[in-house]
């Protein structure tokens, strides 16, 4: 066959296929099946790489850094919704509308309003010319390239070769959402708010490659046709539907109000059970006609209404304000709170962030508060209810001498966060040894708070590099260490050994680097010496290395103490250059694990689940924490908890520890 013919044609079977994985979550295909079609299709274009064309769908992820994203008007303007938190101002909506509409019949399409980040997707010839953010509804900035990393936007869309414009939310679901914070926590950057911060940022990147590791997903809801020859919202929902466009199943045509607030009755009660943020549902006049007439107000399309959600809120007490030393020596007051049910989860604690937020708030020990989570999420402190205040308190003010060490605490210029700076403070060489042994840094299995806490207060280890001098007769007069645990510690420091470059300069804890970041450094760098002699200048010109993540790269080494560290790290045989120890060569049947997403549950024998997540990586898997429809397979040790449940409930399929040995060769 022709090269540029069996190119198109197996376009179209790869856009198929990622529509029917991607949207409909009902693959037709195996993964090995899909990777021929993909190794295909790459071997071609690497053949004839004149036939490479921007749709195709090995052009996903880019390597091109965007400088800035440039601001260009919209088509149309992305106008506001009004919005109301009344039942009766729906009422009054639906009477203005028939009103508006006298004699017609007149129904609503209703559907969820997504927290996330509205975008604006124009395809021209079928094919994915321009994506643009709302900006002030008339101008948007240009984000073409990172939308292009989100696998459920087709690149072309199924049989409509003409152009179009489709609107949606690129969103983030929770569970994804809190490893990222997990992770940006242990790298000393400060977590997002909530998933539509997270969402916000991340489209922000300049480095695509970088945005293709987070976990963004895109719901469409409107679909702008020339000459709007769709007649009605909800026939537009199905129409993006079949163009390949993931449209929310939770919809409902309205002829009532009374069904309006059925649905949004359901869908409250539903929210906690959903994986995604929302705040409420939008009503929208479903006619296109109707909607057209209807008009606009100065800010906001008459036709159409968002019926929002009150955060779930509770009432407790602070019983106390603790303080938290961070591993950076960032003190943050934590709010102890009496116990209470919010939103599906007991809440005892909140972050109160810094002495700004609790003086402007007025937070005081003993006060009853309102909380709320956050995005849904994230506890925090709302409001103080003043008239149940008890007569004797007082204002809180943060101390004068870090609650660990009592070194003076020092603000720097133009931060809100008070600091210890005693390197030596006993809670900040925790938490680095803590954040050195974490799963995304040299994965030291064991090492937990508890033991950390008892090696530094023994006096055995100082700082991370003092773990490889630990000896078996150490460690067993440790509380609750017995020879065995001794010995298993010791070689979960002799596998440390054997990770990669990016995973020990994430273990360093510089500050503003984190994974994403310190794999770009060892991509760049290579070895960890040509990173210690980088200039300014050098570390700058890496994309998504700005000026202040530049000059902590620059003080971490220049810093005595550290570069002694390190060199006694490199005594110890970690690995200093890109690629680290070679891996045994993959096995054939590794194509089983490319592409799909798997989930662990339960005690493996032979290896730990850590261990078992870096295997299923290497050969093109990906792990996740929890179970879903989109989960390909659940692998289930002894004594399987909830996931194994759920896998069961679900359909998953689930495979126990032989199977997966057998699998991995």
């Amino acid at each position: 066959m022709d090269p540029k013919e069996r190119i198109e044609t197996l376009k179209k079977h790869i856009r198929e296929h990622d529509y029917r994985y991607y949207v409909l979550a009902a693959p037709s295909i195996t993964d090995e099946e899909y990777d021929v079609l993909i190794s295909e299709l790459e071997t071609i274009e690497r053949q004839h790489p004149d036939l490479i064309t921007p749709d195709s769908p090995t052009q996903r992820v880019g390597s091109d850094l965007t400088k800035d994203f440039p601001t260009v008007p919209h088509t149309s303007p992305m106008l506001s919704i009004a919005n109301t938190y009344s039942e009766q101002e729906v009422l009054d909506f639906d009477r203005r509308v028939r009103g508006l509409l006298p004699g017609e019949t007149v129904e609503y399409t209703c559907e969820l309003k997504i927290d996330g980040v509205a975008v604006a997707l124009r395809y021209e010839n079928g094919a994915l010319m321009s994506a643009l953010t709302r900006g002030d509804g008339l101008s948007g900035e240009v984000i073409t390239t990172n939308i292009r990393t989100i696998r459920q936007i087709p690149l072309r869309l199924t049989g409509y070769e003409g152009s179009c414009e489709i609107r949606g939310e690129v969103y983030m679901e929770h569970a994804y959402f809190m490893r990222m914070n997990e992770q940006r926590e242990e790298a000393g950057e400060p977590p997002f708010a909530n998933p539509r911060n997270a969402t916000a940022g991340s489209l922000k990147l300049q480095d695509p490659r970088l945005v293709a590791e987070r976990p963004l997903q895109f719901f469409a809801y409107r679909l702008e046709l020339p000459g709007n020859s769709v007649p009605s919202q909800w026939n537009s929902l199905e129409t993006l539907l079949s163009m390949g466009i993931p449209v929310n199943k939770n919809r409902r045509l309205c002829p009532t109000v009374g069904e309006i607030m059925t649905f949004a009755d359901d869908m409250e009660n539903r929210r906690n059970e959903l994986p995604y943020d929302i705040d409420g549902i939008v009503v929208k006049v479903d006619s296109h006609d109707q909607f057209a007439r209807l008009g606009t107000t100065a800010k906001s399309p008459r036709g159409v209404m968002a019926y929002k959600f009150r955060a779930k809120q509770a009432e407790t007490v602070i019983e106390a304000i603790s303080l938290q030393v961070g591993r950076t020596g960032v003190v943050t007051p934590v709010a102890v709170l009496k116990p209470v049910l919010l939103a599906g989860s007991t809440i005892s604690r909140a972050t109160l962030h810094n002495e700004q937020e609790i003086a402007r708030k007025d937070i005081r020990i003993g006060d009853t508060v309102v909380i709320e989570k956050g995005g849904d999420v994230i506890p925090k402190v709302v409001e103080v209810i003043p008239d149940r205040r008890p007569e004797d308190s007082r204002p809180f003010g943060m101390p004068e001498n870090c609650p660990v060490c009592g070194s003076r605490l020092v603000r720097e210029e133009a931060e809100v966060a008070v600091r210890c700076v005693n390197a030596s403070c006993p809670a900040m060489v925790e938490g680095r040894i803590i954040h050195f042994a974490s799963r995304d840094a040299l994965d030291i299995e064991g090492l937990g708070p508890a033991l950390v806490k008892q090696l530094v207060e023994s006096g055995l280890v100082g700082d991370y590099a003092d773990l490889y001098k630990l000896r078996q007769d150490d460690l067993v007069t440790l509380e609750r260490m017995g020879e065995k645990s001794a010995a298993n510690l010791l070689e979960a420091l002799r596998k440390s050994r054997e990770r990669k470059l990016w995973n020990l300069l994430y273990g360093l804890g510089i500050r503003h680097v984190g994974t994403g970041a310190a794999r770009i450094l060892a991509d760049r760098f290579g070895s960890l010496d040509s990173l210690m002699e980088a200039d300014r200048e050098a570390l700058e010109a890496i994309g998504d290395i700005g000026p202040v993540m530049a000059e902590s790269i620059l003080n971490f080494f220049d810093n005595p103490v550290n570069r002694d560290i390190v060199s006694r790290l490199r005594a110890f045989g970690l690995p200093f250059a890109a690629g680290g120890q070679k891996k045994p060569a993959a096995a054939a049947s590794d194509t089983f694990f490319t592409g799909k997403t798997f989930v662990l549950t339960g005690e493996l024998s032979r290896m730990s689940r850590n261990e078992a997540s870096e295997l299923i990586r290497e050969r093109g898997g990906k792990v996740t924490s929890s179970v879903s429809k989109k989960t390909d397979c659940v692998i289930a040790g002894k004594n399987p908890g909830s996931k194994y449940d759920m896998a069961l409930k679900l359909g998953v399929p689930v495979m126990n520890e032989q199977e997966f040995l057998s699998r991995l060769g």
